[in-house]
């Protein structure tokens, strides 16, 4: 029998994501290239992998088998052709990062104009996606996350600011019109963007100050989702709609022009910088780790493994 691997990588990426749609959106294919991949496996073998329904996908008992044998398989096959790279004067091949969207506007545009240019032969592709996903499911190498979303038994490597700041703001004609907030719980008299993450759950702003924390849900007249639509809510915030709540880096450049006006700044509430995180039990491909190596240099220098 001549199977494809690409079509057993391609039905390994869906079951452990449970849903074509999202290994479709992790590998840069459509749901109908994946679907195809997946129904031609099936006939070949003669036996149905995925249970399929409108709002999920769940591995068929022999899916679930093959599954068991194909992860480790078809990771041997990924370790031994990398071993080659090894041959190489500089790495080459693929490296796939998953990252959240803040990441992909606020840290890796300072990295990896300059990895790219000392490593010409490694092709990056960046999936950014705010959903919590599991990176290797997806099909990817590394993922970038913050602290509190860390997978377990993950290798963790700092990359990028290692403190931010969530900044509210506001713009100059809205608060002369509506004032100026002089306690977080002001803002549930106020006008707010908000924003959602994938899941549906509302996203709290958290203030801090000399030790008290304050939480608050405000309401306003945008909700947006996390990630994506946010420049909506920006824009809306500069054309005087209402207060915004975005990271501080995010917002700079309209703090800076006047065209917004910090709200709090004493409260603003500080956290650590994300971490490029990769599973530390298999073989690190070769691209991965010259982008490892670079990020280490150039960045905070040390790593940690998150196993709690």
């Amino acid at each position: 029998m001549n199977l494809d691997l690409g079509d057993l990588d391609t039905f390994v990426a869906v079951a452990r994501a449970r849903s074509f749609r999202d290994a479709a959106r992790a590998a840069g294919r459509s749901a109908s290239a994946v679907s195809e991949a997946v129904r031609r496996l099936e006939e070949q073998l003669g036996v149905r992998l995925l249970h399929r329904t409108t709002r999920s996908v769940a591995p068929t008992e022999a899916g679930a088998r093959l599954l068991d044998r194909l992860v480790p398989a078809l990771g041997e096959v990924a370790a031994a052709v990398d071993v080659v790279n090894g041959f190489r004067d500089r790495p080459a091949g693929t490296l796939r990062l998953n990252v959240p969207i803040s990441a992909a506007r606020l840290v890796l545009p300072d990295i990896i104009p300059a990895f790219l240019a000392a490593y010409p032969e490694v092709q990056l592709e960046v999936i950014a996606d705010d959903a919590f996903i599991d990176v290797l499911a997806a099909g990817c190498d590394a993922g970038i996350r913050y602290d509190e979303r860390l997978e377990q038994d993950m290798i963790a490597v700092p990359i990028g600011p290692r403190v931010q700041r969530f900044a509210t703001a506001a713009a100059p004609a809205y608060l002369d019109r509506r004032g100026r907030p002089e306690h977080p719980r002001d803002l549930l008299e106020h006008a707010c963007m908000r924003g959602r993450f994938s899941s549906g759950q509302m996203i709290t702003w958290e203030f801090e100050r000399d030790g008290e924390v304050v939480r608050v849900d405000p309401a306003g007249p945008l909700l947006v989702s996390a990630g994506a639509a946010i420049d909506l809510a920006v824009d809306a915030a500069i054309a005087g709609v209402g207060v915004i709540q975005l990271f501080e880096d995010w917002l700079r450049p309209h703090l800076d022009s006047g065209a917004l006006e910090p709200v709090l700044e004493p409260w603003w509430q500080s956290f650590s910088g994300p971490f490029l995180y990769y599973p530390g039990r298999r073989l690190v491909p070769a691209p991965l780790r010259a982008f490892i190596d670079f990020v280490r240099t150039s960045q905070a220098p040390g790593a940690r493994t998150n196993c709690s």
